[in-house]
């Protein structure tokens, strides 16, 4: 009998099997046992995750539990294991006057997911605070430590070259004593930078997130759906002509990173749904399951954003989030 797959849009998705582990030999066990082997998908939370269509394997949950904690004079170094909640972690930093973390508080999913999807949001990534990750070798049983991720905008080695037959098993967190506050992105430009703290971010990082970002305990939904585009400046500066009050981000190599929200926001879409599923009230770039939405529900509404940003600015949105198919991941953005 097939198996609910454990998904915070909260799509009835299912697998042939669903597998909760703690130790890394139940894993290895897991690949071992695989016969005929079938498909294998690992998972933390199910964030960040559009399984398209029922699956036609094993899921694997990775409940890899796990914190020690060392210092040196510059630093302190974490070691997580896969399966803790990424906010748990951030919170028990903050609770510890270990400053870092702050800009990433709210974010949902574990803390394996994090290099693999080099998250995110305020003005910080992962690569900032990345020391190591361990990686287990699932047809061995090696444990491999990989310190350069070749991180790039929600992208690593982890979804390239250890795509297929690696699991993350701990992340290693490295956090330097000598704290400089992010603050160029929204709301945390209004702080003074000689006097803000850890905390402060903080709290408001979680207040803006609570203020715009569902719930996906009450509303079914994926995180950031889309990855804000990156385009030349000679391309920005047209549509600036245009529309003038648009946000754009300067990167350091001179190109442009636009807000994929605000994109969506002017097509009028807030609120727009299709089946049932709808883009948010309250942020643009979250798609939710507002009333029983089917998978391809989402996948309808997410094409037709897709077609109205191209229509109106001449942006391609790609997705965020990894859609996985009957066997595997699949390419998302030929999926739409």
């Amino acid at each position: 009998m097939k198996q609910k797959i454990p998904n915070t849009f909260g799509l009835a998705v299912f697998a042939q099997k669903v597998i909760t582990v703690t130790t890394v030999e139940q894993l290895q066990q897991i690949w071992q046992d695989n016969s005929p082997h079938l498909p294998i998908m690992i998972i933390g939370e199910g964030s960040n995750t559009l399984f398209t269509c029922d699956f036609d394997g094993i899921v694997i949950v990775n409940r890899i539990k796990g914190i020690t904690m060392t210092e040196t004079d510059q630093a302190w170094h974490l070691k997580v294991g896969a399966g803790e909640i990424w906010h748990d972690i951030v919170l028990q930093t903050i609770e510890q006057n270990i400053s870092g973390l702050e800009n990433l508080a709210l974010i949902p999913g574990c803390v394996g997911s994090a290099p693999i999807q080099n998250i995110g949001a305020y003005g910080v990534e992962f690569q900032k605070v990345a020391d190591y990750v361990e990686l287990l070798e699932l047809a061995t049983g090696n444990i491999i430590t990989v310190t350069d991720g070749q991180y790039g905008y929600r992208e690593s080695i982890f979804k390239k070259a250890y795509l297929q037959g690696y699991a993350v098993i701990n992340v290693g967190i490295k956090l330097p004593k000598q704290w400089q506050p992010v603050l160029t992105y929204g709301e945390l430009r209004n702080f003074d930078p000689q006097h803000v703290t850890p905390q402060m971010v903080f709290n408001k990082v979680c207040e803006i997130r609570r203020s715009k970002l569902p719930d996906p305990k009450v509303l079914g939904n994926g995180g950031s759906f889309f990855k804000n585009p990156v385009i030349d400046k000679i391309e920005a500066d047209k549509l600036l002509e245009i529309y003038p009050n648009m946000p754009i981000y300067p990167q350091v190599n001179g190109q442009i990173k636009l807000a994929a929200g605000w994109l969506i926001d002017q097509c009028g879409l807030k609120g727009y749904q299709i089946g049932g599923a709808a883009v948010h009230q309250q942020q643009a770039l979250v798609l939710v399951n507002k009333n029983q939405a089917t998978a391809q529900d989402v996948v309808e509404l997410a094409r037709y954003i897709k077609k109205c940003v191209l229509q109106k600015f001449l942006v391609s949105l790609s997705p965020e989030i990894r859609f996985i198919g009957n066997k595997g991941e699949i390419e998302a953005d030929s999926y739409l």
